[in-house]
């Protein structure tokens, strides 16, 4: 039986939640020469965080959580939200390796987990066997349903509405670095099967210099049932934006499965973000949301101000803080691939 047949869904980031999980960063070589710049940025969206719900940070060892717990205690952090788990990682990006929590409210066990298969966005950055395991240590520490699809998928390759919709993008789901034996077809059944959905509605793009092949979550995003914010490029010179035009044109065509269109908010790209000669995948889109809380990662840019704006027009019951994210992004993420949401029942 699968998720979808048992009744369980995975619900949209803005429902409410029980908590937030996230890895704490200390893969030198996901900031190669800059890892102890990130942590002040880290520590604020913690903070944030930590005001709103329950943060849950996975860790090494117990001399990974005293370091990290005086750095959260230097910021400010409301401690009594945090809660520590002594689950060894790879890697910090716990949007891709963490669980995907699903609810079913009728359930005899009303929450449960789909542990997903994980290969580092298709092999690039080995080891990866900590993070792949995470879902089920976490699903095991609570004795939830754990459901095993077998195929690999990253959380942040999708983003849901809520009502039965999943949206996704051909240029990852269907790289043949993670699923090669399965076409499209087959990709969309797993999608609703197991992540409790109805549509999977797809673009074609992501954006220059995102090593996961293009994840949505730099890209599209539903901030309600029926609501998306984009990202688009305002120079046409720029290598970003035809493709963030051909995802636009790609969002006006879709039909929700209650028929309707889509509303489509526009925000622009940042500038572009260049470090050692590399240009970096710095998005807006790539925000978390939190209960009463939404928190952008912004670039120390002129568009900053009007950005946080618009995703404040679209959450107008939330709080928006922008937080910089030009260190972090050199990791080739920011903090919604960071961070999972636990739902709350």
């Amino acid at each position: 039986m699968t998720p979808r047949a048992l009744g369980y869904r995975f619900p949209a980031e803005f429902a409410p939640h029980e908590a937030t999980w996230l890895s704490w960063p200390h893969k030198e070589a996901s900031w190669p020469g800059k890892i102890a710049s990130i942590y002040p940025s880290y520590t604020a969206f913690i903070r944030e965080l930590a005001m709103v719900e329950k943060v849950r940070i996975n860790v090494l060892d117990e001399a990974m959580r005293s370091g990290a717990q005086a750095m959260l205690e230097t910021a400010g952090v409301n401690m009594s939200s945090v809660e520590w788990f002594l689950h060894p990682t790879n890697d910090a990006w716990c949007r891709d390796h963490g669980p995907a929590f699903l609810l079913n409210p009728g359930a005899a066990q009303p929450k449960a987990v789909v542990d997903w298969d994980y290969n580092a966005w298709g092999g690039k950055y080995p080891p990866f066997d900590l993070d792949d395991v995470i879902p089920t240590r976490i699903a095991e520490h609570y004795g939830y349903p754990l459901f095993k699809p077998g195929i690999i998928m990253e959380g942040g390759s999708v983003d849901f509405n809520g009502e039965g919709t999943v949206i996704t993008s051909t240029s990852c789901l269907l790289n043949k670095n993670r699923n090669p034996h399965l076409d499209r077809a087959a990709i969309e059944q797993y999608l609703i099967d197991y992540y409790g959905q109805d549509q999977v509605l797809w673009v074609e793009e992501g954006i220059i210099g995102d090593d996961t092949d293009g994840h949505i979550d730099d890209t599209v995003r539903f901030v309600n049932a029926d609501t998306v914010i984009t990202v688009v490029e305002e120079d046409p010179n720029d290598e970003n934006y035809a493709l963030l035009q051909g995802n636009l044109a790609d969002l006006r065509k879709m039909r929700l499965a209650n028929g309707k269109q889509l509303n489509i908010v526009e925000i622009p790209m940042p500038d572009p973000v260049i470090w050692e000669d590399q240009r970096l995948p710095a998005s807006y889109a790539n925000f978390y949301i939190a209960n009463g809380l939404v928190v952008v990662p912004t670039f120390r840019a002129d568009k900053d101000s009007r950005v946080l704006d618009i995703i404040s027009a679209c959450f107008p019951d939330r709080k928006v803080v922008g937080i910089d994210s030009t260190d972090i992004i050199w990791g080739l993420g920011s903090f919604h691939c960071l961070s999972q949401q636990e739902p709350r029942i």
